[in-house]
């Protein structure tokens, strides 16, 4: 009979074929079902879980497919549980592997055996391991294999043909294939039920299949055996998870993999390798057996205790050499911590000096406890000397946000009067961010001014300082809004305003009456004037070997708020960084 469809029939089909995800997506979701046991997902069911907006308007799709199979929230679940342990259960140990047979694997019902005879009488076959536990060898009848070895099976089936066969005919006996069984999975774990495999699989393979154990509820300790009343084995998993052993257990059909109640636990946080939630057994419990299983980082030195059995949340602080003596309750909160007291910093040394560049120094060292060791050069400029420090750094830093955060509101908040001043707020506010954004950009070099410090010997030293000798170099570096930003020889009859000439006079972006003059050891004078008539107070402000002085750029923008914090801002990046970003 040939089928006939009509037009329209054959459009709606095309349609739904339109819909359907490429050839390589479908087979690469049906690897996937393959990988982890699952059922395949064929085209329709692939189709459900794309999104609404590709699906087909017309297709039809029963809701049990729209669902992902419960294996996914099982394996999703273990791997983001905080019990140790609970990743062990993510859809490998559910794969089906080669045959490959222990040497004390024992025979049972329903394998089959693979026997090989040559010679003067052939024969080449496998048998299955009958009810009985035989095997019918030809001629010379059956054989019984039940609970042999499989290292001994070969022996068994030489002198069982030895008797019939006295010479000329040589055999070859190897087991082919494991009895299937179908195993019970119960007790606290995530799907109990009924699963197939083989009589050589693990018991891991059928807690997996089952979505492993429930790490709220079941025991990693505890798991059991069973056949019939009889308890035949209790395997730990931490002993798997910690050592790599684990028990070789031959299942038959109808055992049960029982999985007992989760006893005591702890939970561990911290420096430690395994921050996990673990199990332990009635038996009293030290806090080194559990920093046997967690795994404290070298930096850990002490551990806070929580104790939360009781109406009453204590806490507890040991040395981790004392944890041998702590003991442990159902419940606790373990964290482990560095408290180390310092004993010694390291303070480098750069710039022009002839002694060593890295110093170790005791915990509270002083300036001058590094100054007694530095040997200077002729070329040392020792007025000079600077100091960077990482914590400054920081602090400095920390400020400047402070300060772009400010200003970033004042022009996000400014307020017009009209739609025209609107427009003019809006590409004003456009021209402040993206202003901001370069000078977030900026790091500060973290200096302390040293120099001129009366108790500049007796300041504290900090692990990390770096101390830096300048070098007498005879310049002076002008940059900012120049026209030739340049070093120029220092000449002490040279003043401000013939420095800023000799490197092309002002841009048209230059604020002539806001200079910054910065020294090397981290000071700074800043001058103001008009015309070119730099004063400091009374006074006009000094130029010295190795300054650089640095014109500051005029801020063109009608909101006075913002106008002040951008020139705050620029002041204080020409401070901290030496550097000039225009706007």
């Amino acid at each position: 009979m040939t089928a006939r469809f009509s037009f329209p029939f054959l459009v709606l089909v095309a349609a739904m074929f339109a819909c359907f995800p490429a050839r390589a997506q479908l087979t690469d979701m049906y690897g996937i079902n393959q990988a982890l046991n699952l059922p395949s997902m064929t085209a329709e069911t692939s189709l459900a879980k794309q999104p609404a907006e590709v699906r087909s308007p017309a297709s039809t799709i029963a809701p049990e497919l729209r669902s992902l199979p419960p294996q996914f929230a099982d394996y999703e679940a273990n791997l983001s549980s905080d019990v140790f342990g609970a990743n062990l259960f993510t859809g490998a140990f559910t794969r089906q592997g080669a045959t490959q047979f222990n040497p004390n694997y024992a025979v049972a019902v329903g394998d089959r055996i693979q026997i090989r005879l040559w010679g003067a009488f052939e024969f080449d076959s496998q048998l299955t391991v009958d009810p009985k536990g035989n095997i019918f060898l030809p001629h010379a009848g059956p054989v019984q294999v039940l609970g042999v070895r499989n290292q001994d099976l070969q022996r068994l089936v030489e002198a069982a043909i030895a008797k019939v066969f006295r010479s000329n005919v040589s055999s070859y006996a190897s087991l082919a294939a494991a009895q299937p069984v179908r195993v019970f999975v119960s007790g606290f774990v995530n799907r109990p039920g009924l699963y197939s495999g083989t009589s050589m699989d693990s018991l891991l393979h059928y807690l997996d299949q089952a979505g492993g154990i429930d790490p709220e509820r079941g025991s990693f300790l505890n798991v059991q055996v069973k056949r019939g009343q009889q308890v035949r084995a209790v395997v730990d998993l931490y002993d798997f998870l910690l050592e790599g052993t684990l028990p070789l257990i031959q299942l038959a059909v109808g055992d049960v993999v029982f999985v007992a109640p989760r006893q005591n636990t702890v939970k561990v946080s911290g420096m430690a390798e395994n921050t996990k939630r673990f199990e332990f057994t009635d038996r009293a419990k030290t806090l080194a057996d559990v920093a046997k299983l967690a795994k404290p980082k070298a930096g850990a030195t002490h551990v806070r205790v929580i104790r939360n059995t009781g109406v009453i949340r204590n806490v507890e602080y040991y040395a981790l050499a004392d944890a041998g003596r702590v003991p442990l309750q159902n419940g606790d909160e373990i964290e482990f911590t560095g408290d180390k007291k310092p004993g010694t910093i390291t303070v480098r040394v750069e710039g022009e000096h002839l002694s060593a560049q890295e110093y170790v120094l005791p915990y509270g060292a002083r300036m001058k406890d590094l100054l007694q060791q530095i040997r200077y050069s002729e070329r040392s400029d020792t007025t000079s000397l600077q100091l960077f420090r990482q914590s400054v750094k920081v602090r400095q830093k920390q400020m400047l946000d402070n300060s772009l955060r400010t200003l970033e509101a004042a022009a996000l908040t400014a307020r017009s009067g009209t739609n025209e001043e609107a427009r003019l707020r809006k590409d004003e506010a456009d021209l402040v961010l993206q202003w901001v954004e370069r000078a977030k950009k900026i790091e500060p070099n973290g200096q302390v001014v040293i120099a001129q410090s009366d108790t500049r010997d007796e300041l504290l030293l900090e692990n990390g300082d770096i101390l830096r000798v300048p070098a007498k170099d005879g310049l002076v570096l002008v940059s900012g809004e120049v026209l030739f930003p340049n070093a120029i020889a220092f000449d002490r009859a040279l003043s401000l305003d013939d420095y800023v000439r000799r490197a092309g006079g002002y841009t048209q972006n230059a604020d002539s009456a806001r200079i910054i003059v910065a020294s090397r050891d981290g000071s700074f004078s800043e001058a103001s004037g008009d015309k070119g008539f730099f004063i400091l107070g009374k006074g006009e402000v000094p130029v010295r070997a190795g300054d650089e002085i640095l014109v500051l750029p005029k801020i063109e923008v009608k909101h006075r708020q913002i106008w002040k914090d951008l020139a705050q801002i620029i002041f204080q990046i020409a401070v901290s960084a030496k550097v000039i970003i225009g706007f």
